[in-house]
């Protein structure tokens, strides 16, 4: 069956020499050899038949490491040689999606601008928090509505420091920060959206989850409690919604990277619907070079109890029809 993968990290050559060039350092999770390498690249995917990838670019995000001044031109480069990848492999990547230098929200709509009409990108990747800031604030509000208008998706990648969990200690502990933070990020950035009345505003709006919607559809129960307790208590929010919250949860798209687990996706799968499903394996980060997650992922979904036809709208319809790619 073919298969579109829309959350496939890949770090252009050029991209990280100027992220290593700008920083004086060099970063452990930019060293594995397929995500800069073509060529070990090409041979992981060709195990997979006819599988194509949409490339998403990785941190360390722009605004980051970068003063408002210097992150347009780190963007720059990166989505430049993005466009440029899939422009050479037509064969291999469907598409790439732009990353912005979100501590200059005017430069980053510059470049979103550039992105879509010039370099012909499939949408734009945030990484959440934004520095430090959820993403319903006003300044972020018109590049959210500038790409409703272009009618592409937000990809949201969850971000989150080895902060401490408690109080009394100086890190968090067992990489409980990338294990449960990053869900948590991921469900904490939602719920804020939801709340911020964007989806009333512009119903077309399609921002894509990672680790398939992360707490949501498991918790779909407890959402619906609290808020009514909530409102059992008096308590008001400035947002008046014109559904039930828990429909608002599922405008959110979700890619299938939970790393191998069918009862996960069958979650998802009945809180979501299927055509809020597609296949992403976020390549290549695991202990085998993206091998593993593509392979747990791809199982995963083959064992799901539906049918063929949905099988084939998460593997690769629902993102040809997400990002206007040809048939």
């Amino acid at each position: 069956m073919k298969k579109i993968d829309i959350f496939s990290h890949l770090m252009p050559a050029r991209y990280k020499e100027a992220l290593y060039k700008k920083t004086g350092r060099s970063f452990q999770m930019l060293e594995i050899p397929t995500l800069s390498d073509l060529e070990k690249r090409f041979r992981m995917m060709d195990k997979y038949g006819d599988y194509r990838q949409v490339i998403t670019p990785i941190g360390p995000v722009p605004e980051a490491v970068a003063g408002p001044k210097e992150s347009p031109e780190l963007c720059r480069i990166a989505n430049d040689e993005t466009a440029a990848v899939v422009a050479g492999y037509p064969d291999r990547f469907v598409g790439g999606v732009a990353i912005l230098p979100m501590n200059n929200i005017d430069e980053a709509m510059k470049e979103a601008d550039r992105a879509v009409k010039d370099l012909k990108l499939r949408g734009i990747i945030i990484h959440t928090p934004i520095n430090g800031q959820p993403m319903d604030m006003p300044q972020f509000m018109p590049l959210w509505e500038k790409m409703a208008e272009y009618d592409l998706p937000i990809w949201m990648h969850p971000r989150r420091e080895q902060t401490p969990d408690y109080a009394n200690e100086h890190t968090s502990k067992y990489w409980i920060w990338c294990l449960w933070g990053w869900p948590y990020e991921t469900t904490l950035a939602m719920t804020r959206l939801v709340f911020s009345g964007i989806f009333d505003k512009h119903p077309n709006i399609k921002f894509i989850t990672h680790h398939t919607g992360a707490m949501v559809p498991f918790f779909r129960g407890r959402i619906e409690f609290v808020y009514k307790l909530a409102g059992s208590f008096g308590k008001q929010f400035e947002f008046q919604m014109s559904q039930p919250i828990v429909e608002y949860f599922r405008k959110f798209y979700n890619d299938t990277a939970i790393h191998g687990s069918s009862s996960g996706l069958m979650c998802a799968h009945d809180f979501f619907g299927v055509e809020r499903l597609l296949f992403g394996a976020d390549v290549p980060y695991d202990i085998e070079g993206g091998d593993w997650s593509l392979r747990e992922t791809i199982r995963s979904i083959e064992q799901m109890g539906i049918s063929e036809a949905d099988k084939e709208n998460i593997f690769y319809k629902n993102a040809q029809k997400l990002l206007r790619l040809p048939a």
